[in-house]
């Protein structure tokens, strides 16, 4: 272990890497069950969704054992939030252009994905993805993390805990119940959800409070141990209030992985054909746009979280960014082949490294844990979001810290790092975020007469962006 991950030289411990690699895992351990919801339309069971489930465990398992033994760093990788909701669209939109079924649709959209993946090889390869990430000015860099900071708070806040009801839904924590007028407003909205939300706020702030308190006494576990204690006391809560069997998913689930399913449906089921059914100019347009899209997501969270950990030089610059950029790369095509969206980079891995992760280890550890899913899926589907939210709070509030390095009296710096904060939260989107944050730096730049001191590449990428905002459909 020594050898390979080089732990003292890195300043931690094999049982503080497996304990990050764990805090890690509980944190996304959401997108196991939630990434073939999303790619499937919820069809719960069908083979596509089976299919769709292994992909998710096996393809993200794949990324993170490149990134351990590539570039020794503590980063854990899986389908993206936001990226699976546009396959999703795409695919449907190619289903309803071509008259063919959802399932031939989706292996077609498999096609781009493959695409993907091959193109961001090549770039990584020939050091271009690094040369992009070096493009990137420092004071849009100091901005990253710390918008990355709000919107892990604004998920903790408001999307990863959602409550359900007879009235709808789905309820969230800052917009339905802090957001309501009066108790009496949110219980009404809310109906016989309104106790459960309140559970689920209770939950959540005792899980902060536990975390901060244990973190300050210096216990590196404090985020994992934070979460059990939040788990504990809503389990409790579902048992008592709710009347609730918190572990009856536990007693009919099945733990045998369907193969079959995913052999059927998604395992190099590309449908080369329907690709090019859709047309040279849609099929090349939506290939740049999921490379956008992922390049700047995948830069934003390593640089950010690398950041955060300290993991950078003084000009912001992350040591083995190549091979970290090649494992995501590699994480990708194994997504299209295995049969899922693409994997990247997840903001997630923040909450492993506040736990102390600094290694490969880390991402092996959450590796493994993914790929034993396949057996374990329903033990890891009953941790409450309401405990997972907590963490991402707390995670939030430290990234804010890198503000104390932006230079508030430089517009230079502070209009970029501004916009990329209320920007990252409310699009929900790092790529798009670094994208506002990128064009204005070089508007700025521009009309103030400092135009010679932007980099050609700066240059070329603020228009590659603003094509991608105006242009591309």
């Amino acid at each position: 272990m020594e050898q390979r991950f080089k732990l003292k030289e890195n300043g931690t411990t094999i049982r503080t890497e497996l304990m990050a690699g764990l805090t890690t895992f509980m944190t996304m351990a959401y997108i196991i069950a939630l990434n073939p919801n999303l790619l499937t339309n919820f069809d719960v069971g069908s083979p596509l969704w089976n299919g769709v489930f292994l992909a998710t465990c096996i393809a993200s398992a794949i990324a993170m054992v490149c990134m351990a033994f590539l570039a020794n760093k503590p980063f854990a990788l899986a389908p993206g939030m936001g990226l699976n909701s546009f396959f999703a669209v795409v695919a449907a939109n190619i289903a309803g252009l071509t008259g063919m079924s959802y399932v031939a649709s989706f292996q077609a959209a498999l096609v781009i994905i493959l695409a993907e993946g091959i193109v961001f090889i090549i770039l990584s390869v020939l050091n271009i993805r690094e040369k992009i990430v070096e493009a990137i000015p420092l004071g849009v860099r100091l901005g990253i993390a710390p918008a990355i900071g709000i919107m892990l708070m604004n998920i903790g806040l408001g999307s990863n805990a959602g409550i359900y009801s007879e009235n709808g839904g789905p309820f969230f924590v800052m917009r339905d119940f802090f957001g309501a007028l009066t108790p009496s407003v949110a219980q009404t909205a809310m109906g016989s959800g309104y106790t459960a939300m309140i559970l689920t706020v209770v939950t959540m702030f005792i899980g902060l409070f536990v975390i901060v308190i244990l973190a300050k006494k210096g216990i590196k576990a404090a985020v994992l141990a934070g979460m059990l204690v939040a788990s504990v006391i809503y389990w409790i809560g579902e048992a008592v209030f709710l009347g609730v069997n918190p572990f009856a998913s536990l007693a009919t689930a099945s733990f045998m992985p369907p193969f079959a399913d995913m052999v059927e449906t998604t395992l190099f089921k590309f449908n080369f054909q329907g690709f090019l059914d859709i047309g040279w100019f849609t099929s090349i347009t939506l290939i740049i746009t999921f490379c956008m899209i992922d390049m700047f997501d995948t830069i934003g969270t390593l640089v950010g979280t690398a950041s955060r950990a300290g993991m950078v030089d003084k000009d912001g610059n992350m040591p083995n960014m190549k091979e970290a950029l090649l494992s995501d790369a590699v994480g990708t095509v194994a997504g299209a082949c295995c049969g899922t969206s693409t994997v990247t980079t997840f903001v997630e891995s923040a909450s492993g490294v506040e736990a102390g992760g600094r290694t490969g280890l880390t991402a092996l550890t959450t590796g493994v844990l993914f790929l034993a899913c396949i057996f374990i899926a329903p033990v890891a589907a009953i941790i409450p979001a309401a405990a997972t939210s907590a963490a991402l709070i707390y995670v939030g509030i430290l990234m804010l810290m890198g503000l104390k390095n932006v230079k508030f009296d430089d517009m230079d710096q502070m209009v970029p790092v501004a916009l990329m904060l209320i920007g990252m939260p409310i699009s929900g989107s790092i790529g798009h975020a670094i994208g506002l944050g990128l064009i204005s730096y070089t508007v700025i730049k521009v009309f103030r007469g400092k135009g010679r001191g932007v980099s050609v590449l700066t240059y070329v990428i603020s228009a590659l962006l603003l094509v991608k905002f105006f242009l591309v459909v």
